[in-house]
């Protein structure tokens, strides 16, 4: 294993191995940084929060064995999934979100799990397809307009829910404080995440600091408990759950949150090629051969299935590989895989510590709710984004009538729609109606294969 000795060019490629003392803080930072949004996932989806950290590091580590250590990755919990998540977790197990003081639902989490595993069963399905025939397939499939209005589907469908924890479901006594706790949050992580942009490590710290700061709030409105905490012990096994494969109603809803892998294929593969452009600038500078990472779009799909393969059999959140830690691989220049697999140990570890599980438990609803509005909106806003990088055109009928039909077919289906479901009963697969997302995700695809099959004059 190679390690970066030159004292002009600071930076660490992927198999450099920095000293034990640089590897352990570098690791802790990127430990630092991936540790917000993936709690902040758990809470709102009610996984466990020590299973979740264990299973992020844990898959970490085997996503960067499975890469062969060429591709520097910290797998994280998706937001992309919460609200199919959610939906089926409030349908199946509908205690889980009726009672607020119910952190952790099991009864949801097994049934979920074999959606995360069959999630990824698709995603190294399709890294080793791509492998063997190349992307262009893929993006005659899944072009843009797709995973773009997906995307906003996926966060605009959650609106209901964001709004329902800022204050809309607590009990009339308290839900004045709620909606006040709720909006302070908002405004703070909105400024936070504006004025300490550019700012370091600081910068890319918005939602935690927002999450503290509307805690900190929510204290004197009486909307913070710490019972639970001071019964807690100090090293707790995670709450390990083993998947509902005997459950008919888990296989039924395994396909609507396997589907979502459609809006997550494109932003993993930016990442991808975003830290290739780094990583290539750096082994030049440090004058070695470039690695080109950019070409192993199928190996990296087969890592990020290997990730949620970890997710889904120990009960933690599905994942993504995190944009935040490329992020602060970019500014550090540090691409160390050696690094990540430190951070991943760190995450396992911190995934004992019930005392830790516990006090983050105690955040109240209102502050989830004030952040979620936020992450919500954003994962909307980068559909956007992506049909604007790729320059669709919404002056053709085609894009058109794909996008408008997804995004009208998703948002409004789940919003309006009794538990979110079109009336199409499908044996085995959606025996009660099929979710609205994955109905949009389906019509999507096939109105483009009509396109593609009887195409147009253009």
């Amino acid at each position: 294993m190679s390690q970066n000795t030159s004292s002009k060019v600071p930076g660490y490629l992927p198999d450099d191995r920095p000293p034990l003392g640089a590897m352990f803080s570098l690791g802790f930072q990127q430990f630092l940084t991936m540790f917000p949004a993936t709690v902040l996932v758990a809470i709102l989806t009610k996984f466990d929060i020590g299973v979740t950290l264990l299973a992020s590091g844990l898959g970490t580590i085997i996503a960067l064995l499975v890469s062969k250590r060429k591709i520097p990755m910290y797998y994280g919990s998706s937001f992309s999934y919460m609200a199919v998540i959610v939906t089926v977790m409030g349908k199946y197990a509908s205690g889980c979100f009726s009672d607020p003081t119910q952190f952790y639902c099991p009864e949801g989490v097994r049934i979920v799990q074999v959606g995360i595993i069959l999630t990824a069963v698709f995603e190294i399905a399709l890294g080793l397809l791509i492998m063997r025939v190349g992307k262009g397939a893929l993006d005659k499939i899944l072009p843009p307009i797709i995973t773009g209005s997906m995307a906003m589907v996926i966060g605009i469908a959650l609106a209901n829910v964001a709004l329902g924890w800022g204050g809309y479901w607590a009990a009339p006594e308290i839900a004045a404080q709620s909606w006040a706790v709720a909006f302070i949050t908002l405004f703070a992580t909105i400024l936070f995440s504006v004025y300490l942009r550019g700012k370091g490590l600081l910068g890319m710290l918005p939602i935690l600091f927002g999450a503290i700061f509307g805690y900190l709030v929510a204290i004197p409105f009486g909307l913070v408990h710490f019972e639970n905490v001071m019964t807690a012990s100090w090293i707790a096994v995670p709450k390990f759950t083993f998947p509902a494969f005997t459950n008919p109603e888990a296989w039924g809803m395994a396909l609507s949150i396997a589907l979502i892998f459609i809006a997550t294929v494109p932003e993993s593969t930016a990442h991808l090629y975003q830290m290739s452009l780094y990583i290539d600038t750096l082994a030049v500078e440090l004058k070695r051969k470039p690695f080109e990472i950019k070409k192993l779009i199928g190996l990296n799909l087969v890592a990020d299935g290997a990730d949620d393969l970890v997710g889904g059999l120990l009960g933690g959140c599905a994942g993504t590989n995190y944009g935040e830690n490329n992020s602060l691989m970019a500014i550090t220049r540090n691409y160390s895989t050696a690094v990540l697999m430190t951070a991943g140990g760190m995450a396992i570890v911190v995934g004992f510590f019930g005392k830790l599980v516990a006090l983050i438990n105690t955040l109240p609803l209102a502050v989830v709710g004030g952040l979620s509005i936020y992450l919500f909106g954003v994962i909307g806003m980068q559909g956007v984004a992506l049909i604007q990088s790729e320059k669709v055109d919404l002056f053709d009928p085609k894009q058109l009538a794909i996008g408008a039909t997804i995004l009208i077919c998703g948002i409004g289906g789940n919003l309006v729609l009794a538990n979110g479901l079109f009336p199409f009963k499908v044996p085995y697969l959606f025996p009660s109606g099929i979710p609205a997302i994955v109905f949009a995700a389906i019509l999507g695809i096939f109105i483009n294969l009509i396109f593609l099959i009887f195409k147009p004059k253009e």
